[in-house]
């Protein structure tokens, strides 16, 4: 193992749309042949960013419930207090509970200091990741894996407040972010052309003899994670993941439970991969001869020729993060552009090819979840209720394999919960109280349960209020189910409020 660079980020950067060139030295070892153009976020100003900031003009449609107002809040810390709000479909109290801001929010503590660090896993796969929190070394461990298309960056929040407290990593996947190769993989005869551009890497004849057996399918993601956990962290840690990073943190935790001491899942895709595995159906894997393996097959080129322009495209970038964020106010400008700018990135196009086309993973998401129960892995859910992708049923029936596993339902937040809430602050609230519940093996109860530990075996329903720093009021609404949760159960609620509203 070698850290091959190491640094504190003073900011980000992006892409500049302008076409004048900027050098940014901490960027140098992107590649040979790949110069990134790159601007300070604060000159920016490209349209599709406006148009992605006319988001907070609008109002979420799926809020529960209206808030009073008038509600003088004198809730502090997590506590919960004597007002409360009322549900208009059930007719019944939800209880406020005041948290903390974010730091630097409202003159609060400093945010921990993050660093920006490059580790060389095998010859030409260097690694991305950001750490914070190296101080406290008493602390444990947690690792935040990213969903697919961002990286690291995507849980700078978590790593600015959580380091803090704990010592915190987050790392981009092989193939994406800023783990992208820094070389071609493959070499070419004559020069091969994708949309009239010359420098695409991945598109040659043959392939290096690094990468002749580099595929970025979910196992080598998994292997990833065991090694940086073996090498970097180099004790047990505890695995946040969302989305794809939930499905790895998962499988992750199923092959070495001995390196995990809990996961939390994030709105976890349940399924990865389209081709069959290897090992698993031989068979049935030999109808495909190709499973995104370098170099790219003559007919996958042409086709990434036609899927590159679509996708690539800065106006279907901002489409999705409009379908995936379910709160419009928040600003997902430096997560457009962070994608963006992964997309000028050379090998880019063939690195997503072979993710399209890698096969599944030795085991299925319910296997992995098993294996975690066998094991006595300690899982926390919290999902976004609005997330249009992996929607919450997918969430609640990984509740009703594992019914001692707490689930948060977040709402209104989609797909990405950690980084829509506003503020960040409620999955940061949530996820602190429960590492202290498993490392105190029960002593602090489980978050928004007020210190009754009976609370878990049933169904908690808070609003989480924080304050902006322009001093207006948010509001969050969380819903906890307890060990005694039914899916069928949960089915009949989701027709309450509309043979109430019939009923009238």
């Amino acid at each position: 193992m070698e850290i091959i660079s190491c640094h504190t980020t003073s900011c980000c950067y992006i892409v500049n749309y302008r076409g004048t060139k900027f050098t940014d030295p901490h960027h140098s070892n992107r590649g040979k042949g790949f110069s990134s153009s790159l601007i300070k976020s604060s000159n920016f100003d490209h349209p599709y960013s406006l148009r992605l900031n006319r988001l907070t003009h609008y109002r979420v449609p799926n809020t529960v419930c209206s808030l009073n107002e008038a509600y003088d809040s004198n809730v502090l810390d997590g506590q919960v207090g004597t007002t409360s709000v009322t549900d208009r479909n059930n007719n019944r109290s939800i209880p406020k509970v005041s948290i903390p801001s974010l730091p630097d929010n409202n003159g609060g503590d400093s945010a921990a200091p993050i660093s920006s660090c490059y580790w060389e896993w095998k010859p030409k796969l260097n690694v991305h990741y950001e750490k914070s929190g190296s101080g406290n070394v008493d602390s444990p461990a947690v690792l935040f894996l990213p969903g697919f298309g961002v990286g690291s960056f995507h849980y700078e929040k978590q790593l600015k407040d959580l380091g803090r407290d704990y010592r915190t990593w987050a790392m981009d996947f092989l193939g994406q972010g800023m783990s992208l190769p820094n070389e071609d993989p493959t070499f070419r005869s004559d020069e091969y052309v994708l949309d009239g551009k010359n420098g695409h890497w991945g598109f040659g004849d043959e392939s290096e003899t690094w990468a002749k057996e580099l595929v970025y399918s979910v196992d080598l993601w998994k292997d990833q994670v065991h090694y940086f956990v073996q090498e970097v962290i180099k004790e047990p840690v505890y695995l946040v993941g969302n989305s794809l990073g939930g499905f790895v943190a998962l499988y992750f935790a199923a092959c070495y439970p001995q390196l995990v001491k809990g996961v939390t899942l994030l709105n976890a895709t349940p399924f990865w991969g389209l081709l069959p595995n290897p090992e698993r159906s031989p068979i049935l894997s030999r109808l495909f001869p190709w499973s995104g393996s370098f170099p790219l097959p003559s007919g996958i080129r042409k086709l990434m020729e036609i899927l590159w322009l679509k996708i690539s495209d800065p106006r279907s970038i901002a489409e999705i993060l409009k379908q995936v964020y379910a709160d419009h106010s928040t600003d997902v400008d430096e997560v457009f552009a962070r994608i963006v700018e992964t997309t000028q990135h050379p090998a880019a196009a063939a690195s997503l090819a072979s993710i399209m086309f890698a096969p599944k993973a030795q085991l299925s998401f319910e296997e992995a979840l098993s294996r975690c129960q066998m094991n006595n892995i300690p899982i926390c859910l919290m999902y976004g209720k609005e997330d249009p992708w992996v929607m919450p049923i997918f969430g609640l029936q990984v509740k009703n394999q594992m019914p001692d596993a707490p689930y948060y339902e977040i709402s209104p937040a989609g797909h990405c919960p950690h980084d829509e809430v506003p503020e960040f602050q409620v999955v940061n609230f949530i996820l602190r109280g429960w590492l202290k519940n498993v490392e105190s093996e029960g002593r602090f109860v489980l978050p928004l349960l007020d210190d009754n530990p009976e609370n878990a075996y049933y169904n908690v329903t808070k609003d989480l209020e924080f304050f902006r720093q322009e001093g207006s009021r948010k509001s969050v609404r969380v819903k906890f189910h307890g060990s005694n949760f039914s899916v069928w159960n949960w089915i009949l609620s989701q027709f309450k409020p509309l043979l109430t509203e019939m009923s009238r």
